[in-house]
């Protein structure tokens, strides 16, 4: 099989909810299956969705090792998840940056279930199980949306936390990357809206880094 076009943020096939696979096993699953795997690591992806490659089908894979777009992540076991189903631990959320084949050259900050258990099947129909957290809760539950119609941009804590990738690594803020703005040291988010902050010519930047919006408009968990 082969690498596939990636569709983008605009194209209306992302945005459909999929239909749930009734048959394993089948050639066409593990052809589907073949090109996801192909097409994330041509990308260096964390993880595809189908609907990402133009099919409609509740299926996700992902998995990392080493990578150059989340270079201070932890390894994830190469997973693909049909039908998945996703169920929070508890209420906890961590916030963070993300990134999407999808949505390319841009971050922004998200808040995902920090601990969740996820259920569904392997390319046989084999049951997966799983409770797990961090880095890995992240990449599936921002996996899973892709089949529900949703991208990380409808999840975003506030609009003003969406930029492109160069200009937030040039600023240090994201995780693993060095700041080359004058005067600007790495630091954490936090550290960098206190900096902002001490300068009155950057003050308009500060709600950047203020408190995340309020209610639960569409595309919204309950975080």
């Amino acid at each position: 099989m082969a690498e596939r076009t990636v569709l983008r943020l605009g194209d209306p096939r992302l945005r459909q909810v999929s239909r749930p696979v009734t048959r394993f096993g089948t050639p066409d699953l593990l052809a589907l299956i073949t090109d996801l795997r192909d097409t994330m690591a041509a990308r260096d992806g964390a993880g595809l969705a189908a609907p990402q490659i133009g099919v409609p089908l509740r299926v996700v894979i992902f998995g990392i090792t080493v990578n150059p777009r989340y270079p201070e992540a932890p390894p994830i076991p190469e997973t693909v998840l049909i039908n998945p189903e996703i169920t929070p631990i508890d209420q906890a959320c961590d916030s963070g940056w993300e990134g999407c084949l999808s949505v390319p050259g841009l971050r922004g900050q998200v808040s995902r279930w920090r601990r969740i258990h996820y259920r569904g099947f392997d390319a046989e129909g084999h049951l997966i199980a799983r409770s797990v957290a961090g880095f890995h809760a992240r990449v599936v539950q921002h996996e899973c949306d892709h089949l529900d119609g949703v991208l990380f941009p409808d999840r975003l804590e506030d609009t003003r936390a969406l930029g492109f990738t160069e200009e937030l690594e040039a600023w240090g803020l994201l995780p693993g990357a060095e700041s080359s703005a004058p005067g600007q040291p790495l630091g954490t988010l936090e550290v960098m809206r206190q900096q902002l902050e001490q300068h009155s010519a950057l003050e308009d930047l500060g709600p950047l880094f203020g408190p995340r919006a309020q209610g639960h408009g569409p595309g919204r968990d309950p975080c």
